[in-house]
């Protein structure tokens, strides 16, 4: 364990004053066997944690814990761009050091190691957000190996959820189904419906990528069977609180944009652009693939107008996710770019989407 907060504290370190010396760190998907591996191993050795994580138990675990909430609703409103700095500071320069403290009692110290493990997950979703699809790599897994120490299968569950996305969303759908089951594995019998939840609609974006309609059907039957389980958000874990109904929309609604099934997509994008008028992220997100399911079904002058609303919405957004999603809208207009319409809208997309491929 000593290894890895050395680690995290010399990457948060060179991340936030000696930027420059990190160069580009490239997303390694081979990478993701070793800690994948490290968990399942330690799952089959521990015994089961507990269902639920442990209230707070200390000054220190309560004010890591109240920066989490702070840094998370900062995140939901304007992207993990904005906060990203702010997240790997307080990781590297306070928490770490935390962390290394001896003597602790174990029930805080299970619960700092928690704490920590949620907060460098964060830095690596920020990481994501601001196109740094190594470093987001590089924060997660070790987030998995604080995790570890904490014992918490349902926050190690979400760690896996996270790389499972991050994996399918830069190509690597295969192996993003294959973190996605580690983390079913970790997580089933942890008593979280929604984390499940979120794991087997992680499983079912890999598979629809990989164009398997069949398993990616019946990973989201099963999402939604354990959706249907959870008796709400205070029987859950804090970590899978956020989740809800919608969430399981959005991700439904991108299954179907990748199978070409753009009824389904275009009413599940719906609900959830209706649904998270108050989330400007996944609401972007969600009007980019309701913008690809009306062009799907040949609707270009409302795909345009969807994916303007969606790019529109993009200001004081930091988020190379919602970037990304338009991005493969505007690669779907393909031999229709001759049109005025779509002329205009790459025009005005070039500025935040960069020139078109």
């Amino acid at each position: 364990m000593g290894e890895t907060l050395h680690t995290l504290s010399e990457l948060g370190s060179t991340d936030i004053s000696r930027r420059s010396l990190l160069g580009t760190v490239p997303f390694v998907s081979v990478a993701l066997l070793d800690p994948q591996r490290r968990w399942l191993l330690w799952l089959l050795e521990e015994e089961p944690a507990s269902t639920l994580a442990a209230v707070a138990d200390g000054d220190q675990v309560e004010q890591v814990r109240a920066m989490i909430g702070m840094f998370d609703r900062m995140d939901n409103t304007f992207g993990g761009g904005g906060v990203r700095t702010s997240i790997i500071n307080y990781l590297s320069t306070e928490v770490v050091p935390m962390l290394q403290q001896r003597g602790v009692p174990s029930r805080q110290r299970s619960q700092l190691f928690t704490a920590g493990a949620r907060l460098a997950a964060m830095a690596g979703w920020s990481s994501y957000d601001s196109g740094e699809y190594g470093l987001a790599q590089c924060y997660m897994t070790q987030a998995l190996r604080l995790c570890k120490e904490g014992g918490d299968r349902v926050l190690g569950g979400q760690i896996l959820a996270g790389l499972s996305h991050l994996a399918t969303n830069l190509g690597w759908p295969a192996e993003g189904v294959a973190l996605a089951r580690a983390g079913v594995a970790t997580a089933k019998s942890a008593g979280s419906p929604m984390g499940l939840m979120r794991l087997h609609a992680m499983a079912a974006r890999g598979y629809a990528a990989l164009g398997d309609g069949r398993a990616a059907t019946k990973a989201l039957h099963t999402a939604t069977s354990a959706l249907e389980t959870s008796h709400g958000a205070l029987q859950e874990s804090e970590w899978v609180r956020y989740l809800d109904p919608h969430y399981l929309e959005a991700e439904a609604a991108l299954c179907h944009r990748d199978l070409g099934e753009s009824a389904e997509a275009e009413r599940l994008a719906n609900a959830s652009v209706t649904a998270n008028a108050e989330r400007r992220r996944r609401q972007a997100i969600s009007r980019s693939v309701l913008a690809t399911a009306h062009l799907q079904q040949g609707r270009l002058d409302e795909a345009i107008s969807t994916a303007s609303h969606a790019l529109n919405q993009l200001g004081g957004v930091h988020s190379e996710r919602t970037v990304q999603a338009l991005r493969d809208f505007r690669t779907r207009l393909g031999s229709r770019r001759n049109e005025p319409m779509v002329r205009e809208f790459e025009r005005k997309a070039k500025p935040l989407l960069g020139a078109a491929a």
